[in-house]
């Protein structure tokens, strides 16, 4: 091989190189991010009755485990049977009641049990993101399975947290509703899958940021 043949393919290396460099710097920059918290910085736990902790106390419910695990005030606001529609109805009104610096929002799953559009379902779910953001409040969202057997997280969480640059946990609802030792009925968690579900969110608040 010739002296400059040789130098053209470094060069073709190095550019292979530091194309791959600025992929990865680039993805690095564009994952979401949340605020760190403060110690008194509360987080609020919106959604319906898997956050209410239905099936298990209170004590036992997934936002007083992690209120438990970060040693951090969170704030129960669930319902039980809720729709991301009613959920919208209230969501402003928390948010004065409560000045949260971080929502896990955690809702859709009985709209999906209901036969509920998805489409509706997703402007529910966008209108309450945007209602945080303008009030540069973060949304942890979580992903809730469609109605059907074996499925995963519903596309529609994908498409907001995409479209808003939010973290979003989408493994664990579904992995839980698979596995019969973790619930207290066919849609609910028993104590040790809301302890699961409060672990699996403490870790993801740590991954982007949150908490130390």
């Amino acid at each position: 091989m010739s002296y400059f043949q040789n130098i053209k393919s470094l060069q073709r290396i190095s550019y292979l190189v530091l194309v791959l460099v600025l992929g990865l710097l680039l993805s690095a920059c564009s994952n979401p991010e949340l605020q760190p918290l403060e110690a008194d910085d509360k987080i609020l736990a919106f959604g319906d009755s898997l956050t209410a902790g239905y099936g298990v106390k209170k004590t036992h419910s997934y936002p007083a485990v992690l209120s438990q695990i970060l040693n951090r005030p969170v704030i129960n606001a669930g319902i039980s049977g809720e729709t991301t529609a009613e959920g919208l109805q209230r969501f402003a009104e928390v948010l004065n009641e409560h000045s949260p610096k971080l929502v896990i929002l955690m809702e859709g799953g009985n709209d999906f049990l209901r036969n509920i559009p998805a489409g509706k379902t997703l402007e529910n779910l966008r209108l309450m993101i945007l209602e945080a953001k303008s009030r540069n409040i973060d949304v942890l969202l979580v992903g809730v399975p469609p109605k059907k057997l074996f499925a995963g997280s519903h596309e529609i969480f994908d498409t907001l947290a995409d479209e808003f640059e939010i973290p979003l946990e989408d493994e664990i609802i579904p992995s839980l509703l698979l596995r019969p030792s973790m619930k207290s009925d066919y849609v609910h968690f028993n104590e040790n899958g809301y302890r699961l579900l409060a672990q699996t969110l403490a870790e993801k608040m740590k991954d982007f940021g949150a908490i130390d």
